[in-house]
This record gives structure tokens, C-alpha cells and sequence, in this order.
């Protein structure tokens, strides 16, 4: 429901994008990372405060800020939505709710793993990604990746999760490439 509300909404907005930019944007506003910070927004995770009454209080306070565990509380809220009312009633309320993620994903380059994998595919290269480290405990991990080609390490990164420190070590060996501006 949530992917299709915001095709959709990409798709009107923007008809003149490749459906492979469109899809790309897509991805990234319905990510698990987008659907936390508008959970964040919506205060999914104050509520789920004062309703876990079964859940130890420590435990209830660390569920409460987890980025999985608020994205999939909006997930569940949409879906419960979906089935109360339909599509059509709730489809241009969730794309309101997710209009700052459309805009910051149109303003801001989202996937650099992608773009870098399909600069060097153009010149006959590939990326590989290796975890330099990790540190901190289960529940709050930071990450340091490494982006390699052709066996020359050209961007490191560090994140909350292996994805995120992946993402910036990308970042890096696109601009140690030259390859700053992806294409539109």
C-alpha cells in the first residue's frame, strides 16, 4: 500500500524521470530508514510508551527509539488503516506523511552503492565492500566499511548499520572517481 501510494504520487509529480530514477526514489522513501523518521514524526514511539504497559520499562524505553521497531510500527499502523478504510481514503494522507522523504530523496543522492556500481559497470570494473570494524554492543552496533576496486581501497564509511557505512564508503569512492553528480 505504502509503495504504491508513493509510485504514484512520484510518478504524477514527476512524469518527464526514467522509471529507474523514479524507482530509485521510491525505494529509498519507503526504505525502512524513511519509514522510522516518520514514525519519529508521528510519535510512534511515545505511544508505544505508554501502551506497553507488559513490557519492562527498560526494555519498553530502548523498543521506543529502535529504528526497526518504529518502522515497523508504522507499518502496522498503515496496514490496520488500509484494512479500516481502503486506499482511497487513506492514500494522500500517507503521502502527506511521507512528502519531507519525497523531497529530501529528490534533493539529495539516496543510493551511491547503485550509482557506483553502475559507473564502474560502464568501464568494465566492480566494487567490493569488506567491515573494517564494529564496534559497540548488539543493541547500539557502529559500523566502518570499506569500498575496494580492483583491489585499491577508495572509500570508507561509517554507519549504524552495515548498509549506512556502506552507503558513505560509496560515497567516497564516487568522489575519489570524479563521479560526483549522478545522472538525472
Amino acid at each position: 500500500m505504502l509503495e504504491l501510494a508513493v509510485a504514484r504520487a512520484l510518478y504524477e509529480r514527476y512524469p518527464a524521470f526514467t522509471e529507474g530514477r523514479l524507482a530509485k526514489v521510491r525505494s529509498h522513501v519507503v526504505s525502512r530508514q524513511s519509514c522510522a523518521v516518520v514514525a519519529r514524526q508521528l510519535d510512534l514511539g511515545k505511544t508505544l510508551l505508554e501502551r506497553g504497559a507488559e513490557i519492562p520499562a527498560d526494555e519498553l524505553e530502548r523498543l521506543s527509539k529502535n529504528r526497526n521497531v518504529l518502522a515497523a510500527l508504522l507499518e502496522a499502523a498503515l496496514a490496520a488503516l488500509f484494512l479500516e478504510h481502503g486506499f482511497e481514503r487513506i492514500e494522500q494522507p500517507v503521502v502527506k506523511a511521507f512528502d519531507p522523504r519525497i523531497e529530501y530523496a529528490m534533493t539529495t543522492h539516496v543510493d551511491y552503492k547503485t550509482e557506483l556500481q553502475e559507473a564502474l559497470a560502464r568501464r568494465g570494473q566492480s566494487v567490493s565492500y569488506s567491515v573494517l570494524e564494529v564496534d559497540g554492543p548488539p543493541h547500539d552496533r557502529r559500523f566502518t566499511c570499506a569500498a575496494a576496486i580492483d583491489g585499491e581501497q577508495l572509500g570508507v564509511g561509517n554507519g549504524a548499520s552495515k548498509k549506512a557505512a556502506e552507503q558513505e564508503a560509496a560515497q567516497q569512492a564516487l568522489a575519489a572517481l570524479g563521479i560526483d553528480d549522478p545522472p538525472g
